[in-house]
């Protein structure tokens, strides 16, 4: 028997889900208009809020500046003490009220108006003083709460919160913004760490880098790639890179040739100018060179001081992305 706490649990995630689809069937016209107002603000986009729409103004704060758009929260309480200063000529006010009557938003309002700073109001009444005072609305209204009294904000907090999120990644979208953009923004933390980290921190170098030199015997090859654990072997001569012999190259060689080729060497199965990245390159951008030649090795270079003055200095693979949780 379903006991009466995941009842309860499920209404509310219910109608919850269900004021998020009223909300996503109105988007339409002023929403891509906000979208273009933000993407073109030549300022800051300034969220403000008082209680609950306070935090969650906040959080599109943090969203929004963690995705490419430069934002900061005004404290609609404080601001009539001075932090009114912070909107400048060129900043877009973004106001969140779902009832558009919160007093404290008055002055911020009034002053936005005054230097002629756009304003969006996100409520969720929009014949509210928010609404006739704003650019553009933003509704979020909702049909009820999930609430059983129809009191305490939930579905009304949920619908909030998710317009902010579609409108940070409809911006990101339009920017085209990358994972390395997101890890230049995210240099701490695990996320961050997995995401700032370098080719040179991940690759295999020193004794670990299984070297051979163009005559070395198919059978040496073969030892050197089972002593590193590499799957490769770098095929050397007086220090320039000539190619890689992979355990695909080995199995392309010997199936094209007859049982003699056991005399092969390193020459006969590499594969010549394998591919490379500098060492300071992103694990995430070796991953795309991975991905795009679809392949499982990257030969770690220097960066040259000088034309074609480049050193090796190691080999990354891919399941090292793998445990650095890259890929």
């Amino acid at each position: 028997m379903v006991s009466d706490w995941l009842l309860s649990a499920r209404r509310t995630l219910q109608k919850e889900m269900a004021s998020i689809a009223e909300m996503e069937k109105r988007l339409g016209d002023d929403f891509a208009t906000a979208c273009e107002k933000i993407l073109s603000c030549t300022g800051t986009v300034v969220l403000t809020g008082m209680g609950k729409s306070g935090l969650i103004a906040r959080k599109w704060m943090a969203t929004f500046s963690s995705t490419g758009t430069t934002s900061y929260f005004l404290n609609p309480a404080e601001a009539a003490h001075g932090d009114l200063g912070i909107l400048r000529s060129g900043d877009l006010l973004i106001a969140l009220s779902f009832s558009g009557e919160t007093e404290e938003l008055a002055n911020v309002i009034r002053y936005a108006r005054e230097t002629q700073t756009f304003v969006i109001g996100v409520t969720g009444n929009p014949t509210s003083s928010l609404a006739k005072e704003s650019n553009l609305v933003l509704s979020v209204a909702i049909s009820e709460e999930a609430c059983p009294l129809n009191l305490a904000p939930t579905a009304s907090t949920i619908c909030m919160m998710a317009m902010g999120d579609a409108l940070a990644v409809a911006l990101m979208e339009r920017k085209e913004f990358t994972e390395k953009d997101f890890a230049r923004l995210h240099p701490g933390g695990s996320l961050g760490r997995r995401l700032w980290l370098r080719a040179k921190e991940l690759m295999h170098h020193g004794d670990a880098l299984p070297l051979v030199s163009p005559e070395t015997p198919f059978t040496e090859v073969l030892m050197e790639m089972t002593r590193k654990r590499l799957g490769l072997a770098v095929v050397s001569d007086k220090g320039a890179v000539l190619g890689i012999v992979t355990d695909g190259d080995v199995r392309r060689h010997f199936q094209s040739l007859s049982a003699k080729s056991v005399n092969s060497t390193a020459r006969d199965m590499m594969t010549a100018n394998p591919k490379s990245i500098g060492e300071s390159a992103m694990a995430v951008d070796a991953r795309e060179v991975m991905e795009k030649n679809r392949i499982q090795h990257l030969l770690v270079y220097s960066e040259p001081e000088a034309e074609n003055s480049a050193r090796l200095l190691g080999v990354v693979h891919l399941q090292d992305l793998l445990r650095a949780k890259v890929v």
